[in-house]
């Protein structure tokens, strides 16, 4: 079986074929109606900065990976994170990774992590430290 026709969409969670017709979100945790805090997004910052890309020895926060941090007052998360490139492998598991870390905090409810493509994901986005680190200057 030829693989040259392989799209983001063959890498999503479900493997070959799925359809992913309206981006991938991954979730962890669980909305607690009780939960009355906002967690605090340098927290939510520490606990995306502990997921590693498998293939680049630089954390996803510090990569430039994560668009977008909203905490609610219910203590869930939502996150809008990108890849480096949609024909990424890893496509499936770091936005799960992400969210997983972030679920780990105390004070949180549901964390949502969406996958987005829009605007796309440049080197622009990389902080200093990550730069550095790739010998990317």
């Amino acid at each position: 079986m030829s693989h040259d026709h392989l799209t983001l969409h063959d890498f999503m969670p479900g493997g070959l074929g799925q359809s992913v017709t309206d981006g991938y979100i991954a979730r962890a945790g669980d909305s607690n109606p009780d939960l009355n805090a906002k967690p605090s997004t340098d927290d939510i910052i520490t606990a995306l900065s502990s997921v590693f890309d498998p293939e680049i020895p630089v954390n996803i926060y510090d990569l430039g990976l994560i668009y977008d941090i909203k905490p609610n007052d219910n203590g869930d998360v939502y996150i809008t994170m990108s890849l480096t490139a949609p024909g990424c492998p890893v496509a499936g598991i770091l936005p799960q990774q992400a969210a997983d870390a972030v679920a780990a905090l105390d004070m949180v409810g549901l964390v949502e992590v969406e996958l987005i493509w829009d605007p796309p994901w440049t080197k622009d986005r990389m902080s200093d430290d990550a730069r550095l680190a790739l010998d990317m200057f």
